[in-house]
């Protein structure tokens, strides 16, 4: 099997030689034909000469004189080389010819001098195949007595195109050697692009390629030099909604945002974690080179929704683990007090401790019922309160609070409070306690045209300038956890409120407060999503 560039080469050879004979052919016709009305210029040329000559003129007005005419002929035609000099009447007698014996012998042709100007074509008469010019002969007093016919051989034409042609063949080998040197030098070039590979090779790597792409389980985009896509398999335009992007930038293909900024590189890091609408991405890039050329990047796309859904159920299903672990533990401990009463025999104390107990059980409950009608709120928020209590902070329901038995939003409201009252806790449990100890203050309204929820803490807030890039995916200031990736909780409520039209705003500094504003009216509400089993989980136990 021959070498790309050998089989370059000589299907570019074979093609220049093919392309050179027919140029070469295609100009011997031309220069055939050039030459041609050259010698027939040449002919008529003679022939006005011997037109103009006054002892022929004198002699063919006279209507005679042939030996005159024969004569003065001959003479031109053998000092200019022509094959004949025929001298004719207007009767197409022949007053001059090579061949003596055909003067005063009529041609066949008709006298075509007659319009009064001259002519030029190829003539097959009695001396052979000539270029041949024909001129008017006029008498001395101006009139019209004859035409003067002047042929000069073929083989005069074919000796001067055969005396070229060697010069035209130097041309075209010269041209043919040149193309060849391209032609080498262009196989080498595309046996470097290619990367030594050969065209079965190449083939078969497509194919390979082909049946990887659109057989893996994971989006895969490669992308130029320039930033032009140029790969892009069927799970990527699922996940990514490209499209048809093939051959774009990926400016032209996505709106900015973090998805946008992860594919291109501005984004920097290992398994960086995106949210878009449906989905929760785990998204690498990496630079390909080869012999020290670059040659673009190629980006992996993995979908990781039902796996990090399934990570926060188990998350939440932790939370309800500490919640019960703290109920029990305080139970515990009421149990040990009463048993102590009991056995020194403070069998009355023992019963007003009882007594006790059971109504501040109920307490916390009650309290919350007085102004969240909804139970799957109350519960949300009378586990959220045990947890955090758990960790040294208490959740404060504010007086103002107030919402109805039948909320809009509902599974947006369990996963934006949830969310919003875990990320208060991590950053209150782990901060000094001031005056008043490490709280939380929960605020839900409902009104007319809004649904406000507020969350304010007395943690260390947020830093300045980064009000935004909390609700980015993947931004978070606590190390990662075994269980579920951090910075996703604040993308999730920020797409859910954006989603329907509603508002999310943080105050910076010291003491964050989240507010997040809903329209009443519920135009979309979600389905039991992956994504929310955060606040699905919590509902179901709490029920």
């Amino acid at each position: 099997m021959r070498r790309l560039s050998t089989r370059i080469l000589a299907h570019q050879l074979v093609i220049l030689a093919l392309t050179g004979l027919i140029g070469f052919v295609l100009f011997a016709f031309a220069q055939r034909t050039e030459l041609d009305r050259s010698y027939e210029q040449r002919a008529l040329a003679i022939a006005k000469s011997t037109a103009a000559d006054p002892q022929i003129q004198q002699a063919m007005e006279d209507g005679g004189g042939s030996d005159v005419v024969q004569t003065v002929a001959e003479r031109i035609r053998r000092a200019s080389g022509a094959s004949y000099v025929v001298v004719l009447d207007l009767n197409g007698i022949r007053h001059s010819h090579p061949i003596p014996s055909l003067i005063g012998e009529p041609v066949a042709e008709p006298i075509v001098v007659k319009d009064g100007r001259p002519h030029v074509g190829a003539d097959q008469g009695a001396t052979g195949r000539s270029a041949n010019g024909k001129a008017p002969l006029d008498g001395p007093s101006g009139a019209l007595v004859g035409e003067v016919s002047v042929g000069i051989p073929e083989h005069d034409v074919l000796g001067e195109l055969w005396r070229e042609l060697p010069t035209f063949g130097l041309y075209a080998a010269i041209a043919t050697a040149i193309g060849a040197a391209a032609a080498y030098l262009l196989a080498r070039r595309l046996k470097r692009t290619t990367f030594g590979l050969e065209l079965e090779e190449i083939a078969g790597l497509l194919q390979d390629r082909e049946a990887m792409l659109h057989g893996i389980r994971e989006g895969v985009v490669a992308f130029a030099p320039d930033g032009r896509i140029t790969v892009v398999n069927d799970e990527a335009r699922r996940l990514l909604g490209l499209g048809a992007a093939l051959g774009s930038r990926l400016e032209e293909a996505l709106p900015d945002g973090r998805l946008r900024r992860t594919l291109d590189g501005t984004l920097t890091g290992a398994d960086l974690s995106v949210l878009t609408d449906d989905h929760c991405l785990v998204v690498n890039r990496m630079p390909v080179t080869l012999h020290g050329r670059e040659l673009g990047a190629v980006v992996t796309v993995r979908d990781r929704t039902e796996l990090i859904g399934l990570l926060r159920e188990l998350d939440s299903v932790r939370g309800l683990t500490n919640a019960l672990r703290a109920q029990q533990h305080e139970f515990t401990n009421r149990m040990h007090t009463l048993a102590g009463l009991l056995d020194i025999g403070e069998h009355e104390s023992a019963y007003e401790y009882a007594i006790e107990t059971a109504r501040s059980g109920q307490a916390l409950t009650e309290a919350v019922r007085r102004n969240i009608g909804h139970p799957l709120m109350v519960g949300l928020i009378v586990a959220k309160t045990t947890v955090a209590a758990e960790r040294g902070v208490r959740i404060v329901l504010t007086d103002d609070s107030a919402l109805g038995d039948d909320p809009p939003h509902l599974r947006r409201l369990l996963t934006i409070v949830g969310n919003l009252l875990d990320n208060a806790i991590d950053a209150t449990a782990g901060a000094p306690s001031g005056d008043g100890g490490r709280r939380i203050l929960l605020t839900l309204t409902e009104g007319d045209e809004l649904i406000v929820v507020r969350v304010a803490d007395n943690g260390p807030g947020i830093a300045p300038g980064t009000a935004q890039s909390i609700f980015e995916d993947g931004w978070s200031t606590r190390p990662e956890r075994g269980t579920a990736r951090r910075g996703l909780g604040l993308a999730l409520v920020h797409r859910l409120v954006q989603g329907h039209g509603g508002s999310i705003t943080v105050s910076e500094g010291p003491g964050a407060v989240f507010t997040v504003a809903l329209p009443q009216r519920d135009t979309a509400p979600p389905a039991y999503g992956a994504l929310f089993t955060t606040a699905l989980s919590m509902e179901g136990d709490l029920r």
